[in-house]
Order: C-alpha cells, then sequence, then structure tokens
C-alpha cells in the first residue's frame, strides 16, 4: 500500500509543470520565511520580555537553551527561506524574490558579525555568577535579536507579495 501510494505521487510529480513547481516552491520560501519571521517575532515580542522579569541568574539559565535550541531552527529556516525565494527569483525575474531573499538571509551575516560577540560573552558567564553586565548583555541582545524580527517579517511581507502577483 505504502508503495502504490509512493508511486502515486512520484508520478503526479513527474506529471508536474514547470510553472507549478516554481509555484510550489515560491510557497515553500514564504512558509520558511514566516515560520522564521513567527519565532524570531515571538522570542522579541514574548519570549525575552518574559525571561527579562526574572532575576539575572534565572533569566541567564533561561536563555542559554532558549539559545541552543532556537539557532538551528532559526538558521535553517533562513537559509531555507533564502535559497527558496532565490530559486523563485531566477524563474520569474521578479525583484521582490530577490530582495527577501537578500533580506532574509542577511540575517546570517548580522548574527554572525553583530549578534555572536554579545551571545559568546553571555555563554560564558554563568548563572551563578550573572550580575548587572548580564543583565546588560541580555537587553542587548534583546534588541539586537529584534532586528532579525524586522528582517524575517520583511522578507515575509515581499514573498506574500510576490506570491500574489
Amino acid at each position: 500500500m505504502f508503495g502504490e501510494a509512493f508511486g502515486h505521487v512520484f508520478e503526479s510529480l513527474l506529471n508536474c509543470t514547470l510553472e507549478t513547481i516554481m509555484h510550489n516552491i515560491a510557497i515553500l520560501a514564504l512558509i520558511a520565511t514566516t515560520l522564521f519571521a513567527g519565532v524570531a517575532l515571538y522570542i522579541t515580542f514574548v519570549e525575552h520580555p518574559a525571561r527579562l522579569t526574572l532575576d539575572d541568574a534565572s533569566a541567564l539559565a533561561q536563555w542559554k537553551p532558549s539559545y541552543d535550541r532556537a539557532l538551528p531552527a532559526q538558521g535553517s529556516l533562513a537559509i531555507l527561506g533564502a535559497l527558496f525565494g532565490a530559486v523563485s527569483w531566477y524563474y520569474s525575474a521578479d525583484w521582490r524574490w530577490l530582495a527577501g531573499s537578500i533580506i532574509l538571509f542577511a540575517n546570517w551575516p548580522f548574527t554572525l558579525l553583530v549578534i555572536m560577540s554579545v551571545n559568546r560573552r553571555l555563554k560564558t558567564i554563568e548563572p551563578a555568577d550573572a550580575g548587572a553586565q548580564c543583565r546588560v548583555l541580555l537587553q542587548r541582545w534583546g534588541t539586537l535579536h529584534s532586528v532579525r524580527s524586522v528582517l524575517g517579517a520583511l522578507a515575509a511581507i515581499l514573498f506574500a507579495w510576490g506570491l500574489l502577483a
């Protein structure tokens, strides 16, 4: 039964037109990008403000595993969204796909060049040693992370606009 179902799906994929395939890639770009933006916005407006209501040691203790879990998810979504968006641009020549891909991919260099120094400093502090400097770093991290939210939301808007055009 599974083999028959798989064969049917594979056969229908072979019968797809390039236009259908490209439309599906555009949808995948939008899905990955809106997931990225949603996670980033959640962190910016919900998780991080809640974290900052805790004492310094608890806030840092919560940030560390949260960061470790969010990094692969957000990093992968940014790459996938940008890649699918770039493919959509290549086949459509629509500037919105290129702009959205560049904006979404900009999260990587921004993270590596700007946020990573704060991340590294926070990672070296043990929760028992957290103090005022830790609070300042966590606040700085939240401000920097909000840039990722803006980039993700802007890319999602451009992809949605490109898909509707």
